[in-house]
């Protein structure tokens, strides 16, 4: 006697789940311009890549001979695929069942997608689409909450234990409310397409909550989250989340205890960009490209831009020199001349943390007037948040190399320097308690106000105080490690990541991040 019988009612519910929510849910899904969850994962992975797991997970009815009648997939799918030949976990969200509201069993998939990242050390890709869980029968039986109250949630403590350990990339790739939105913002970087939402709660409740009547755009759509710093990334379309997923993957180890790869480098080590000597301008009033800066030191089209559009005063991304990865802060002259905000300081915080747990190499490129002053500083809590980023920058255990391109003022300098950090300097550096302009204008304003010429007087003594501020008496003092030409600044920063290379194998052996209490 055999067990053909049962393994075809396994191929059968093998089948049905491929049908996802049938064909009528499947036919609106595209009809709305979107991919049905298996179709998004054999896009995004390499071909014939992806090994499902639970493939029959889900609701099955027999008949009483013991035949199956029907078959109800879960609404997540999880399964480990490869990435440009680099294994990964991938956990979707089928939005053809249910509206991806989760199920109880769609709550475990998900889960266990986290676990299984954890436990084979693989980076987690979440491809999110869904509106919260099922209000009746979710997470236990008619009648009962299904909810422990006495220990952390499973879902909740593997989101975290995934977050310390492995890389995490999520997907808004639809409408995302409730428990998904959690799990797209529990990421290293999360990306949204501009048909997307992000809800804690959809139009329907908020309205009965608060009385305010809007759509799912007006609640958390792009122009809304690309700014709130909810979501670091926006995509065109879901070819480009593919595309994204792929390129930030390529820069981070598998896992914390692993070395980040390093990739073959045609762009010349020694290669000296003539245009980096004249890049910043004499006038000190006037703003440059802080973004072209970046493109001619680090390997030709290797920044990977993180967050753009959130505290836009600082740049930051991930970059390659010598084919090595390493991340890349920078201000940002044109937005608030470059101050540190409390949104900018929040977004430099997280990319500084995530490049101490990955154990890659910082560069700061430095132009920092400081805090942001004025009722918005204040209003905002700016000097709480810098001095929070602060401590995260004293904290890090990574290797910092700084370059001081031109101003390096007052407290919020110190974030650009992390412990041991080699610092070099151009010409064009200023350092001080305070730029000059402001200065001036508070040590001498009674003076200013009484010359003849007021105008006039206020520039003599900013050029006074530019003599004095300049670079080269700090650097006769070894207030610098070294003062360069801005064309060396690439070689520099290569010998440098030379020199660093034990500091992070020496993390690798402890990787995990230890920090005190902060601000």
């Amino acid at each position: 006697m055999s067990w053909e019988k049962e393994v075809d009612a396994i191929e059968r519910r093998r089948e049905l789940a491929k049908e996802h929510g049938g064909a009528e849910a499947v036919a609106k899904q595209h009809e709305r311009g979107r991919l049905v969850v298996r179709e998004r994962i054999d896009a995004l992975a390499d071909p014939g890549s992806f090994r499902e797991h639970a493939s029959v997970a889900g609701v099955g009815e027999e008949d009483d001979a013991g035949n199956l009648k029907s078959f109800g997939p879960a609404n997540v799918v999880t399964g480990i695929a490869r990435l440009d030949g680099r294994q990964v976990v991938i956990c979707g969200d089928d939005f053809t069942v249910g509206g991806a509201a989760y199920s109880a069993v769609g709550i475990r998939k998900g889960g266990y997608g986290d676990q299984l990242a954890v436990n084979r050390r693989l980076p987690m890709v979440r491809l999110l689409e869904g509106g919260g869980a099922k209000i009746s029968g979710a997470l236990g039986a008619p009648g009962r909450s299904g909810y422990d109250l006495t220990s952390v949630s499973p879902s909740n403590f593997l989101m975290a234990e995934a977050l310390s350990s492995v890389p995490v990339v999520c997907a808004a790739l639809g409408p995302v409310a409730g428990f998904p939105a959690a799990r797209l913002v529990g990421s290293h970087l999360s990306i949204m397409t501009r048909t997307a939402q992000v809800l804690i709660g959809g139009p329907a409740l908020v309205e009965r909550a608060t009385g305010e009547t809007l759509t799912k755009e007006e609640l958390g759509g792009p122009e809304v989250h690309l700014r709130s710093g909810v979501v670091d990334n926006l995509a065109e379309d879901e070819d480009d989340v593919w595309r994204q997923v792929r390129r930030f993957l390529g820069y981070l180890p598998a896992n914390i205890w692993e070395a980040a790869p390093v990739v073959d480098c045609d762009d010349p080590r020694d290669r000296r960009e003539q245009k980096l000597l004249s890049i910043v301008p004499r006038e000190r009033r006037r703003a440059y490209r802080m973004r072209r800066v970046i493109e001619w030191i680090f390997d030709r089209d290797s920044f990977f831009e993180m967050s753009p559009l959130y505290g836009r005063s600082q740049i930051i991304g991930l970059a390659r020199l010598n084919g090595q990865t390493v991340g890349v802060f920078a201000n940002d002259p044109y937005h608030l001349g470059g101050s540190m905000s409390a949104d900018s300081a929040r977004k430099v915080r997280r990319f500084i943390e995530m490049c101490d747990l990955f154990n890659l190499p910082i560069v700061a490129l430095v132009d920092e007037p400081g805090f942001l002053i004025g009722s918005e500083g204040e209003r905002t809590g700016t000097i709480r948040y810098g001095v929070e980023t602060l401590f995260a920058a004293m904290q890090s255990r990574v290797p910092w190399a700084s370059v001081i391109v031109r101003k390096s003022f007052g407290v919020a300098a110190g974030i650009h320097l992390g412990p041991g950090a080699m610092t070099f300097a151009w010409p064009s550096a200023e350092f001080g308690a305070m730029p000059i302009e402001g200065g001036v204008a508070l040590a001498y304003g009674r003076e200013i106000a009484a010359a003849p010429d007021p105008e006039a007087r206020r520039r003599e003594l900013e050029d006074e105080l530019a003599r004095a501020q300049s670079v080269f008496p700090r650097a006769e003092e070894f207030g610098v490690h070294e003062l360069i030409d801005p064309r060396e600044t690439r070689p520099q920063l290569g010998a440098w990541l030379d020199e660093v290379q034990h500091v992070l194998e020496i993390n690798r052996r402890d990787p995990r991040p230890r920090y005190t209490l902060r601000p």
